[in-house]
């Protein structure tokens, strides 16, 4: 029997993205909240639990938005199961994504490191243009 590309647990996951999503955003607009998204679903394979990356524009208030979130946890679940049909909604948890945040950090370290050069000149002293690599002496 040919194997699956994706478990039902993936599936499921991928669904709930979406579903969630749309829950989300209409949470944040009819609670005031700092605008937030869903990035991702990891649901566990007895499908007891899944949880829940959100982003938000503001990275400061994202305690604020977890928070509610995790208190609007048993209605979003409620929805989610009549929408989705499924005789066992996972417990939901929302956690901060902050792979966002770390990835602007490391843009703008670079940006910095990129600057910092051309300041300097042409970059590291004694580099091979090409980029390559030196030839190792033992392969000979």
């Amino acid at each position: 029997m040919p194997k699956r590309s994706f478990s039902r647990t993936d599936r499921l996951s991928a669904q709930f993205r979406r579903e969630l999503g749309v829950l989300v955003h209409e949470a944040v607009r009819e609670h005031s909240l700092p605008s937030a998204s869903v990035s991702d679903v990891e649901i566990t394979r007895d499908l007891a639990h899944a949880r829940v990356y959100v982003t938000a524009l503001q990275a400061e208030r994202s305690g604020e938005v977890v928070r509610a979130l995790n208190e609007l946890a048993r209605g979003f679940r409620q929805q989610l199961g009549r929408m989705l049909r499924i005789r066992q909604v996972p417990e939901l948890h929302f956690h901060y994504d902050a792979s966002v945040d770390r990835g602007e950090r490391i843009d703008q370290l670079l940006r910095e490191a990129a600057r910092r050069d051309a300041v300097r000149g042409d970059g590291a002293e004694g580099a091979d243009p090409a980029g390559s690599a030196p030839a190792d002496p033992s392969a000979d």
